[in-house]
């Protein structure tokens, strides 16, 4: 199947920068991180302006920096890294700028510096306000300090969006529950809740192998998903992807981009991009990126062009995962893929089930039961 022509394909609008250092690495973390290796800091800051400077310095709407923990900077670091975004990206008058942080790194002149160059929401990865629960998540803060940091945010950024995991090791529904009446006391815009995952190549995994941990039932953990749904619903969020949760007028712009198709560049080690119909991944290990720079190198480790109908499908199994739906025919429109007709069978044997609903003709959007099936969908809609 040939792939579409690169000029069909509007340049991104979007960009995302991963920062691999953290304190340490949390048992069930999976991402392209480095815990103990702020040696490496200096290095990491020239190979990133220098891949960022080969970009010549798009306009783009959403910037999201994540990791890792781009707080774990110190001051002057900090400084520095900032500086380089502002350098070599236009950043739109509307630009929605994103930075994930820990709790335990955040200050009143950290949260300063980043205010001044721009940044106008913070994600910070709370994960819960449970004693008992950071300690088996292998967090490094308090619950009052999870508290205080997003007070301190809130204080200069009114743009505050926390992480929180569920159905962790020997959690109870009231467990969750009490994580969740402690959000609408906060000056919190944006939630995202994520169910425990043990993947592979993390002690967590491993330490399931041998018994040492146990995952939730299915059942406790869609009860606990539901009780999300409820209790951020009466607290004033609405419901607007499978895991995210926000105020009016607080979605997050840069995940609606990627659920919605839109490209976007990313630079550090791990990052993925999607540019004129091609999608990139960065070498994972932050050694090995800052060496392919240092020698100039590309730090790409896989490339693939995808077709067209790939593009299309992939459109709708991410689309699907918003609440609101799909529209079928405004994406044919823009592929030019009929997707009604291509995935004709899987959707009606999807509303058959129940997990499916039409609103109108040329719409899809998951059931209330649906919601908890939405990985099948979408695998579905793939292919």
């Amino acid at each position: 199947m040939m792939h579409w022509a690169m000029e069909a394909y509007p340049l991104p609008r979007a960009a995302y920068i991963h920062v691999p250092f953290c304190r340490h690495r949390c048992g069930y973390c999976n991402f392209s991180v480095v815990a103990d290796r702020d040696d490496l800091i200096e290095r990491y800051l020239k190979a990133i302006d220098l891949e960022l400077c080969r970009l010549d310095t798009p306009t783009i709407d959403t910037l999201f920096v994540g990791g890792g923990t781009p707080t774990h900077f110190d001051a002057e670091h900090l400084q520095s890294f900032l500086k380089i975004v502002r350098e070599r990206f236009h950043l739109s008058g509307c630009c929605e700028w994103s930075m994930e942080a820990n709790p335990e790194d955040i200050t009143r002149d950290k949260v300063a510096m980043l205010h001044d160059h721009g940044v106008n929401r913070i994600s910070l990865g709370v994960q819960s306000f449970n004693i008992d629960k950071l300690r088996v998540l292998e967090r490094g803060h308090s619950p009052e300090t999870a508290v205080n940091a997003v007070r301190a945010v809130a204080e200069m950024i009114d743009n505050v969006s926390i992480d929180l995991i569920f159905a962790a090791p020997g959690e109870t529904l009231a467990d969750w529950q009490s994580d969740l009446a402690v959000v609408s006391g906060l000056p919190v815009t944006h939630v995202s809740t994520y169910a425990l995952t043990f993947e592979k190549g993390t002690s967590f995994w491993s330490r399931r192998a041998q018994g040492d941990l146990s995952a939730a039932s299915e059942s406790c953990e869609v009860d606990m998903y539901q009780a999300a749904r409820q209790e951020l619903s009466v607290a004033g969020f609405h419901h607007y992807e499978i895991s995210s949760f926000a105020c009016e007028g607080s979605q997050c712009q840069h995940n609606l981009g990627y659920w919605k198709g839109l490209g976007w560049y990313a630079a550090g080690p791990g990052a993925a991009r999607f540019v004129e119909g091609r999608r990139e991944v960065n070498h994972r290990s932050t050694t090995t990126y800052l060496r392919r720079m240092e020698s100039g190198d590309s730090p790409t480790a896989e490339r693939e062009a995808i077709t067209r109908e790939q593009y299309a499908r992939e459109r709708a199994a991410f689309g699907i995962r918003m609440i609101d739906g799909v529209d079928l025919e405004v994406l044919e429109s823009e592929t030019g893929v009929p997707l009604a007709e291509l995935c004709g069978d899987v959707i009606n044997q999807s509303i058959s089930e129940g997990l499916l609903v039409k609103p109108l003709p040329n719409w899809i959007r998951l059931s209330d039961r649906g919601v908890l099936f939405a990985d099948t969908i979408a695998s579905r809609l793939l292919g």
